[in-house]
């Protein structure tokens, strides 16, 4: 290991915490001086640039015909952004939960992934269903622009006491918010590709075989940028972005990148049998999960923070094990699926039935 890969290993870590910092800066900046909120600026304009190295692969890899990519990468990184990010960003800092994700966008997300499933049942997202992706994406923003629209002066009211009123921050400058973001975009990009390098270089230096690093720092590669910006959107307390913007890249990676991946291609995106049979269902799986721990008292806290992140390494455990075919494998395949799984399920529907007594005490108590 050269002392340039360090250098390259460090520079790029630090671009990655710069370029998120810059990025939730302008965004939050941009929302008030535009009248919309935080968080649909979180799942939009955040969530659409910080999955464009997801756009990127996925259509360059459906033009060249290794759909293989596409559709690994798209759903390899939505389980990495639900898992992985979510959790590591709630165990540094708790995460508040808007009520619009649990009514809205959480539901359309899980639709939207059970959506691809159907889709890709029969092993082909044909262009046709490509094209649909992508109106509904345009549907999507322009649904979420006109409820940002609509909000309650109350809601207006606390938006203005943390962020301050558009007429008094620079309204009329919001090129400027503009350019901050784009600079955070460009920085996110350069920073990953160099931390992503230098990984590799040392992972493979320190004997690291090529299955584990494709399996997880090169998976985990094109999601950095929602790593790096939802963890400082939690920090600086902008986590209507930090939240939005892992659920608005998710859906971004459906609706856009799969749709624009299908729809260049000439015979549709082709879909192997073992992302239909686990992968992408694994996917839908973790859209699921997030609904119960988001509806938990709006917030996700630092054991669900928890509980995401072991998901995560159990399930890169697994493909580790699954491609290396490994004599492990059967055994823990049956812990996973007697034993973890169930206990999960066991410890979410304990809590929603605690917080739902405890709603009704309040109600009663309000009542009486």
């Amino acid at each position: 290991m050269s002392l340039l890969t360090l250098l390259l290993f460090i520079a790029g870590v630090v671009l990655l915490i710069s370029g998120a910092e810059l990025l939730v800066r302008g965004a939050s900046r941009l929302a008030v001086a535009v009248g919309i909120t935080p968080l649909v600026v979180g799942l939009t304009v955040v969530a659409f640039g910080t999955g464009s190295p997801e756009l990127a692969v996925g259509v360059q890899a459906s033009i060249a015909g290794k759909a293989d990519i596409t559709v690994g990468n798209i759903v390899d990184s939505n389980i990495f952004n639900i898992l992985f990010i979510l959790g590591i960003s709630a165990i540094v800092a708790p995460l508040i939960v808007s009520q619009q994700l649990v009514r809205l966008d959480v539901p359309i997300m899980i639709v939207v992934s059970l959506a691809m499933l159907l889709m890709a049942m029969d092993g082909v997202i044909a262009r046709s269903e490509g094209f649909i992706l992508l109106a509904a994406s345009v549907a999507y923003t322009w649904l979420l622009i006109r409820i940002s629209r609509r909000e309650t002066a109350k809601i207006h009211a606390e938006y203005e006491q943390a962020y301050g009123h558009p007429e008094e921050s620079d309204a009329g400058r919001w090129y400027l918010h503009v350019l901050l973001i784009v600079a955070g975009f460009g920085l996110l990009v350069i920073g990953s590709e160099w931390l992503v390098d230098g990984a590799v270089t040392i992972a493979s230096s320190l004997g690291v075989s090529e299955l584990v690093i494709s399996l997880t720092i090169i998976a985990a590669g094109t999601s950095l940028p929602e790593v790096a910006t939802s963890i400082i959107a939690g920090l600086r307390g902008e986590r209507d972005i930090a939240v939005g913007n892992v659920v608005g890249s998710n859906l971004f990676n459906i609706l856009v990148v799969v749709g624009a991946a299908a729809l260049v291609s000439r015979n549709g995106l082709l879909v192997a049998a073992p992302a239909v049979h686990f992968d992408i269902p694994v996917m839908v799986a973790a859209a699921v999960l997030c609904l119960p721990i988001f509806f938990l008292n709006y917030r996700i806290g630092r054991w669900e923070g928890a509980l995401f992140l072991s998901y995560y390494i159990f399930y890169t455990m697994y493909l580790v094990l699954a491609t290396s075919q490994h004599d492990v494998l059967p055994a823990y395949s049956i812990v996973m699926m007697y034993l973890v799984i169930p206990l999960t399920f066991a410890t979410v529907g304990f809590a929603l039935l605690r917080e739902f007594f405890r709603l009704r005490r309040t109600r009663a108590t309000r009542g009486a």
